[in-house]
């Protein structure tokens, strides 16, 4: 699969080379859900990749859990029990007091009266000074895409527990720009 070439507010991204989790996640970047009763076979071939292809058969299932899988999966990371379920990837890794570049977020997501009715697991790229994460992750606009979420959403920010963290690993402040999304089902 080619890779395409990433907005220009985040083509910054391609010059990083680390960490591995994100550096997997560009990769997929532009992969989208094929709409109605088709399937994108390359999102079905996720799900076979990593062992999940006899719970997960159709693209417009919510699949931000799966694209995190591939990803973590193709970074040598281990996966999550339950990896299609988002919320569970609170528990990948080690906690992130403070989220920094590459670092797995989860949100939980709400419906029109506040009760939850799901998550959303993506890859921190940075934030800015209106409140928002830039997120890197599946089935943000059903497609492997960046987006900004706010931040009082947040349910937990994991990072990878490095043997020798990437000197990169930092909190990254861009401008307060791209879409805000509020249910990334």
């Amino acid at each position: 699969m080619p890779i395409i070439a990433l907005p220009p507010a985040y083509a910054w991204i391609d010059q990083e080379g680390a960490p591995k989790l994100l550096m997997e996640m560009r990769k997929l970047y532009g992969v989208k859900e094929t709409p109605g009763k088709g399937d994108n076979p390359v999102i079905i071939e996720w799900a076979k990749e990593i062992g999940v292809s006899k719970i997960y058969t159709h693209d417009e299932t919510a699949w931000c859990g799966l694209a995190m899988g591939i990803a973590a999966h193709r970074a040598g990371k281990e996966i999550v029990k339950d990896p299609l379920w988002a919320l569970n990837w609170a528990n990948f890794g080690v906690p992130a007091p403070v989220p920094m570049l590459g670092d797995i977020l989860t949100f939980k997501r709400f419906d029109g009266t506040g009760k939850l009715i799901g998550g959303h697991v993506t890859l921190y790229v940075g934030e800015d000074k209106a409140g928002y994460f830039h997120c890197l992750g599946g089935n943000q606009s059903d497609m492997v895409s960046f987006a900004r979420i706010h931040k009082n959403r947040l349910h937990a920010a994991r990072r990878t527990n490095f043997n020798v963290q990437p000197a990169n690993v930092r909190q990254v402040i861009l401008t307060a720009t791209g879409t805000i999304t509020t249910n990334e089902a």
